[in-house]
């Protein structure tokens, strides 16, 4: 499933429901969650465990929001629906607005795209800014209401009724509270503890699937002249287990990001950071880190595997309860599919909410699973192109890489094969549309 396939979100669709809401996270999909959550409810609670600021910050508590971030076509339109003018709020807080390759040079399989045939834009901008402007909108609903540094600790449970009756958190003070819902949503990202508690409950765990790419990420900011907007993009590939993405953002300035994957470990001390930079196949980047003003440290942040927990195989699950976001499926960042897949599951829970609260959990994970399905397989497939990479394949991965690797060589001279590929990587068609007559003969014909 894709943005192109899925209805659009409608709040008069929502009658009001009985009792009350409780997110937990405060991250893009708990931001979303609770904006949708608003409609149905008289009163949402969102418990965040990390405290809040009023401006756009790094959380300790999300490391990778230190990282660069592009907001996709498929996130970028979800949002605007669920918070009206979202894209003027980003841009009038210094965001920009790109062509993904004429302003782009995105680098892939050997060579830079060609310029997409029909122009292709994103929102570029820090990841706390994007957060920032969602979580103004969802502090500014008066039946949403925001209480950061809890510690969530456990659900609360009526067996007899087979139902999560709410949530027991911890405060800043060591307090210890309890709220009671009719639907608890947890947001809580890969540190979700629903899977421990359901085993600890009798109920079946999701079966999990794991991909292991063994990546770090070291990001850096520095200072970008104002009258400069271009970015670079550099894919890794299997002789060369290293990429990079330099991207604007707002307050004049570039996130510069270095990936290393399966051993390859990018340093922290600025020389060696540069050096290894050098080592890439656009100069462009060690020369912005040489030239420019440093405005951070290096932040360095580990990903070991891609996780997807398959809770829509699951019958055997309390009433009162859904799972979404990272919690759901986190997926390798540098395909930055993180924020589009979190308004994606949101919009889910809003058209399963139409139904009432009654079956939710099931309702919700059968309607996010080709969500989560089409980001997995975008992103874990192209995992594969290296050896090392260990964990369930996709259906037919060697061959739709070695197809992929053909498309995206012929698409160094072909926009439309460009316009195809990240129209895909946008989520906004299926990776099915990669194998439509017209695109399979303008990969597969002789050079």
């Amino acid at each position: 499933m894709s943005l192109s396939t899925m209805a659009r979100y409608d709040d008069s669709r929502i009658e009001p429901l009985d009792g009350s809401a409780i997110v937990i996270g405060g991250s893009m999909a708990g931001l979303c969650a609770a904006q949708v959550l608003k409609d149905a409810f008289e009163d949402v609670v969102l418990i965040e465990r990390d405290t809040l600021s009023d401006e756009p910050t790094i959380r300790d508590g999300a490391p990778q929001t230190s990282q660069p971030h592009a907001l996709l076509e498929a996130g970028r339109a979800t949002l605007e629906d669920l918070f009206p003018e979202f894209s003027a709020d980003v841009l009038n807080a210094g965001g920009l607005e790109l062509n993904m390759t004429r302003d782009i040079a995105w680098y892939d399989r050997g060579g830079v795209v060609a310029e997409a045939a029909t122009p292709l834009s994103a929102l570029y901008a820090s990841r706390p800014l994007f957060e920032h402007i969602a979580r103004q909108r969802v502090r500014n609903e008066p039946n949403i209401h925001v209480r950061d540094g809890c510690h969530f600790i456990t659900y609360t449970h009526d067996p007899s009724a087979d139902r999560i009756t709410g949530v027991r958190f911890r405060d800043e003070q060591g307090s210890e509270t309890t709220i009671e819902a009719t639907l608890t949503v947890d947001a809580s990202g890969r540190a979700s503890k629903t899977p421990a508690w359901l085993a600890e409950h009798g109920y079946p765990k999701p079966a999990v699937d794991r991909v292991n790419i063994d990546v770090t990420y070291g990001t850096v900011c520095v200072s970008r002249p104002p009258d400069v907007q271009r970015g670079v993009l550099i894919a890794p590939e299997p002789d060369r287990p290293r990429g990079a993405a330099m991207l604007p953002i707002e307050g004049d300035r570039w996130q510069i990001l270095l990936q290393g994957l399966h051993g390859e470990r990018v340093p922290t001390e600025k020389e060696r950071f540069i050096e290894w930079a050098t080592q890439l196949p656009i100069d462009e980047i060690p020369a912005q880190l040489r030239t420019q003003q440093w405005l951070t440290e290096i932040r360095r942040y580990p990903f070991p595997a891609s996780v997807r927990h398959n809770y829509h195989e699951l019958r055997d699950f309390p009433a009162g309860l859904v799972v979404t976001g990272d919690a759901v499926a986190s997926f390798n960042p540098i395909y930055g599919q993180g924020m589009s897949v979190a308004a994606l599951d949101a919009l889910a829970l809003h058209h399963a909410l139409s139904a009432g609260v009654s079956g939710i959990g099931p309702r919700v994970f059968d309607q996010i699973a080709p969500v989560v399905h089409e980001a997995w397989r975008t992103a874990v497939t192209n995992d594969f192109i290296f050896e090392e990479t260990t964990g369930p394949q996709p259906f037919a991965t060697d061959l739709l890489n070695k197809y992929t690797t053909r498309l995206v060589t012929k698409a160094h001279d072909d926009g439309q094969l460009t316009e195809a590929f990240l129209r895909v990587f946008r989520l906004e068609q299926p990776a099915t549309s990669l194998l439509s007559p017209r695109i399979l003969w303008r990969t597969l014909r002789p050079s």
